[in-house]
């Protein structure tokens, strides 16, 4: 059964009682996961890491970005893709009219490693930073018990599907256990896109998933989250 936040359908008057200066912005993907995982795949999982962080820290909870740079996985169908310019101008767009409206400071939420240009967003405003970093990816993913690194599981993989099955498990395709592929070595996959090292458009170790594993990552990136809004505070 899927029980996922998506969107938030919080009403103006819940924004005014909350009175929180911190926003917090979850930005996805429509991009190919195989046969296994949705196109909507990196959209569920920043959404789903920004609720809990906004809920627990009783941030205030932007609506996702959807679609984004996702040139590497053009060849596949059903891949939807905007210019890294195109997604510069909708984030700072977004920003200032959460500025307008009191944000002090906005939190990116990304679920998608394609969206480089965010670090470039956030190095250039001392009123915005990003989360997950490298370090937050690595530290949940032991938390959690996985097996595998983030560079061998890029996509569609362990960590991933062990998201999905923990949130929406119906939308996990009944043979990912049979659809491991690994390729460590890509080194031209800006230049050529996915397609070269990955037939499926796996690359990773979905057989390793789990709900419990999944459970334990939203669970260990909501913790770490406490310590970048520390840094927030900090930084400020």
């Amino acid at each position: 059964m899927t029980n996922i936040d998506v969107i938030s359908t919080e009403t103006t008057t819940d924004v005014i009682a909350r009175g929180s200066k911190i926003a917090v912005l979850p930005i996805g993907s429509f991009e190919q996961h195989g046969d296994i995982l949705p196109l909507s795949t990196d959209t569920i999982v920043a959404a789903q890491i920004a609720s809990a962080v906004a809920r627990a820290n009783d941030l205030w909870l932007l609506p996702p970005i959807t679609v984004s740079c996702s040139h590497e996985h053009s060849s596949w169908a059903g891949t939807i893709s905007i210019p890294a310019a195109t997604l510069i101008r909708l984030v700072e767009d977004i920003v200032a009219s959460a500025r307008a409206q009191g944000a002090e400071h906005v939190v990116f939420i990304n679920g998608h490693g394609g969206n480089y240009v965010l670090q470039n967003i956030v190095q250039e405003a001392n009123d915005l930073s990003l989360f997950p970093g490298k370090t937050d990816w690595t530290a949940a993913r032991e938390a959690a018990g996985l097996e595998t690194s983030a560079h061998d599981d890029m996509h569609a993989g362990e960590f991933e599907v062990s998201l999905l099955l923990h949130c929406a498990p119906d939308l996990v395709g009944p043979d990912f256990k049979h659809r491991d592929h690994h390729a460590p070595d890509r080194p031209h996959m800006l230049t050529h896109g996915l397609r070269p090292y990955t037939e499926t458009g796996i690359i990773g170790s979905p057989s390793l998933a789990s709900a419990e594993k999944g459970s334990a990552l939203l669970e260990s990136l909501s913790e770490l989250f406490v310590s970048h809004l520390r840094g927030v505070s900090i930084r400020r």
